[in-house]
């Protein structure tokens, strides 16, 4: 039976293009429709390949991708006197609908973002007089929220990983069935982070070159970071993604 998970953190795909105009560092006014279609495709197959609910309104963004490309492929009205034919001179950018939508967008997510850091900033304010709180001061622990790592990021990395292991090839060898469930697998990574100190390369909880098993093995990771069971860092852009324990508590075990 194929694996049929829901992941929620897609935010639509005006966010993924976005993400993909950030990344490239492509002029948001000047849009290589090519490049970026290509790019949307790559993160839609990679959603297909993993069994990810792909939500209709990512298949309408890519048909309206590819009639852009296709109006910008047709051939261009060449000496045109601006004088007799005004309307013929003036011939509109297929882009530009999509850039205004994007632009608006952008003003949207921007705005949004500012009012959580003011909801957040005035959530640290109390009109309630300091507490004498030395008694529990041993039993506070700090707790990151702020991960650095977007779910764009992580399928980004899971395509490095595919290229790198060339799954593409066909091995010579023998075909044996080894089934794994995503829960078994979620228990392994925290062992095998708990082994570690409770931090790794992202890269290291791929051992296996089958690709059955990396498919569940990044679905646990995603699935543990819904959990908050786990986060995910990075220090920049294309470097090395690091996958940390969330210290709690209560542990996935159950031990205190």
């Amino acid at each position: 039976m194929p694996y049929e998970v829901k992941i929620d953190a897609f935010e639509g795909p005006l966010d993924l293009l976005l993400h993909l105009i950030n990344r490239l560092e492509i002029d948001i006014y000047d849009i290589p429709v090519a490049q970026i279609t290509e790019q949307y495709f790559v993160y839609i197959h990679t959603m297909n390949d993993l069994k990810l609910d792909v939500a209709s309104e990512y298949l309408v963004m890519a048909a309206t991708l590819l009639a852009i490309k296709s109006k910008m492929l047709l051939p261009k009205h060449e000496e045109v006197n601006i004088e007799t034919d005004p309307e013929i001179a003036y011939e509109e950018d297929p882009r530009d609908e999509l850039v205004e939508r994007l632009i608006e967008y952008r003003k949207y997510k921007e705005a949004a973002h500012d009012l959580k850091t003011m909801e957040e900033e005035r959530g640290l304010m109390f009109t309630k007089p300091p507490s004498d709180l030395s008694d529990f001061a041993k039993e506070v622990q700090p707790i990151k929220t702020d991960l650095n790592v977007s779910l764009y990021d992580m399928l980004a990395a899971f395509q490095k990983l595919l290229r790198r292991k060339k799954l593409q090839r066909p091995l010579a060898t023998k075909i044996t069935r080894q089934e794994i469930s995503i829960e078994t697998r979620m228990t392994e990574i925290l062992v095998e982070l708990k082994q570690l100190k409770g931090r790794t390369n992202f890269n290291n909880l791929f051992p296996s070159r089958t690709k059955g098993h990396i498919v569940v093995t990044f679905l646990a990771i995603l699935e543990l970071m819904k959990r908050k069971e786990v986060e995910v860092h990075q220090q920049g852009n294309f470097s090395d993604i690091f996958i940390e324990a969330v210290k709690e508590g209560t542990d996935h075990f159950g031990n205190h």
